[in-house]
């Protein structure tokens, strides 16, 4: 798994239908309009193409995706270009705007990915659906700022205004022009806008809330990095606590694929699901009822009783680690510096050790793209010489504090947002390699406006069982969410569960129940989501 991967590609990764809620569709507009674009240049704003496209299938990227594609108007633009003095790296807010004939009268403004650094397509696609572009909605994306080598290319952490425009700006700014181009090009404004992502997208998605509250009818936040400065603190103390246990080789340097084996990992998905599984009604692989899951990885040290055999039971520091890493990063008093996971099905699969271990030779995520997030990005100022195993958990947790204040989406204040009548909506995989559900959890329960049951008026938030970050596992995760925020801002029908599927359980549904309720089974077909309900 390329890394790039792991903190995903910034498309869309949700399962929708191909139903939309439409508006009026606006007049069809010309390739001459489309060209008339280049006019709104500006000694600040370059509009690099304004183009027309004929309906085609669209490549998405290296990997060969292709995207249906209604005839539309393509737009590039580059706002407040500068030069960064570094190989391969170039400042200025890229974006990309798709501008259909047929249009809906909506925007969506889909969410970057990874460290950003990358101008992808702006088509909102959705995994095996038609995409929001198909759908006919307008659709914007931003490289967040900065143009490096891939979306892990974390050098541009050294220039404030880079960070300030991965931080949030970048959104402000392609939102503004969007709107604006968007105003010429059909003669009328948008009716609705949105703004939906996963990992750095759903952090900009949780933001966009927060710092633009007047601009977003409804937010999807999915998986989100929200809290990166924290993310980066954790990875590295998941690292330290690989590093602790990885036999060494003859030159004495760490293993860290060795560390736990794919036989032990198995025993540890297997244990929980033995444990935990059925606590929802119905023994089918997928745990809903998280909170009342009791494990600890001790229950597996080899000789306890009940341990399973050699070769698949823990030594006592293989079980001490897995507890540490599952609780989350610590300064040494105990307390909590980023939030806890829970146990699931998603320790077993490719994307946990890729994250935490690595395969084969290849060191793992944390020691790569969390150790250069930390050491360029989340602290100030940057420190590319910081070791992170020497990472001190009471000592160094300041040195984010600038970044955080700048990036790390913890506002909870949403009067503004939720009192224009916007609509947030928060999804988790609960076997996300990288990002705790306990902190997210946390947040969600301190937002304001609420009422005596919580801020379900406005906000609600989804946990989905066995999904690692932004989609995949032993779940049920292609949802029509893009679909769920419409009916939801535009027809007031806030959800209370979901439908869900997915490529691991082939014809199951699954419902995805509002927080904190969870799916249990009553009776019925198993792999038929009218089944279950939420309590």
């Amino acid at each position: 798994m390329r890394l790039s991967q792991l903190f995903c590609s910034g498309l869309l990764i949700l399962g929708c239908t191909a139903t939309s809620i439409a508006s009026a569709a606006a007049p069809p507009s010309t390739p001459e309009a489309c060209g008339a674009l280049l006019q709104h240049a500006t000694p600040r704003l370059q509009v690099r193409e304004a183009s027309w496209v004929p309906a085609s299938a669209l490549p998405l990227g290296p990997a060969g995706a292709m995207v249906a594609a209604p005839a539309h108007c393509l737009v590039r633009l580059m706002i407040d270009a500068r030069t960064a003095g570094l190989p391969d790296m170039s400042y200025g807010t890229g974006v990309e705007l798709r501008l259909p004939r047929d249009w809906n009268g909506r925007l969506l403004f889909q969410g970057g990915g990874g460290l950003n650094g990358v101008l992808l397509p702006a088509v909102g696609r959705v995994a095996g659906f038609p995409s929001a572009l198909e759908r006919g909605f307008a659709v914007v994306s931003s490289d967040g700022g900065h143009q490096g080598r891939n979306n892990i290319d974390s050098r541009f952490g050294v220039d404030q205004q880079a960070k300030l425009d991965f931080a949030y700006q970048a959104v402000e700014r392609a939102t503004r022009e969007a709107k604006s181009l968007l105003n010429a090009f059909y003669g009328r404004q948008a009716e609705r806008s949105y703004f939906v992502g996963c990992s750095t997208g759903g952090r900009e998605a949780m933001l966009a809330a927060q710092r633009l509250p007047l601009e977003f009818d409804g937010v999807v936040s999915g998986n989100a990095s929200w809290n990166l400065t924290r993310v980066a603190i954790n990875q590295v103390w998941s690292l330290q606590q690989v590093h602790r246990i990885a036999p060494r080789d003859a030159k004495g340097q760490p293993e860290y694929s060795k560390a736990i084996t794919d036989a032990q990992l198995t025993a540890v998905s297997d244990a929980v699901l033995k444990r935990c599984d059925a606590l929802d009604g119905l023994q089918d692989g997928q745990i809903n009822d998280y909170k009342a899951c009791r494990f600890s990885p001790q229950e597996l040290v080899c000789g306890r009783k009940g341990a399973p055999a050699a070769g698949s039971c823990l030594a006592a520091p293989q079980a001490d680690a897995l507890t540490r890493i599952f609780a989350g990063a610590q300064n040494s008093k105990g307390q909590s510096l980023y939030g806890s996971f829970p146990y699931d099905t998603g320790i077993a699969l490719p994307a946990w050790r890729a994250m935490h271990l690595g395969n084969g030779s290849g060191l793992p995520a944390n020691a790569t793209l969390g150790a250069d997030t930390l050491r360029n990005f989340s602290v100030t100022p940057a420190d590319p010489m910081l070791d992170p195993l020497r990472f001190d958990f009471d000592r160094d947790v300041v040195r984010t504090a600038e970044t955080a204040a700048i990036n790390d989406a913890n506002g909870t204040q949403h009067s503004s947002f939720a009192g224009h009548g916007g609509k947030l909506l928060v999804y988790h995989g609960l076997s996300d390699q990288a990002m705790s559900t306990g902190s997210l959890v946390q947040w969600y329960e301190q937002l304001t406006p609420r009422q005596s049951e919580g801020p379900q008026d406005w906000a609600r938030l989804f946990l989905v069982p066995g999904m690692t970050h932004c989609g995949g596992g032993r779940s049920t995760y292609q949802f029509d969410v893009l679909s769920v925020i419409q009916d939801w801002v535009e027809h007031d029908h806030a959800p209370d569960r979901i439908v869900a599927k997915g490529t691991a359980f082939p014809g199951r549904t699954r419902p995805l129940c509002s927080y904190p309720k969870v799916a249990r089974f009553d009776s019925g077909d198993p792999e038929d989501q009218r089944s279950f309900s939420c309590r």
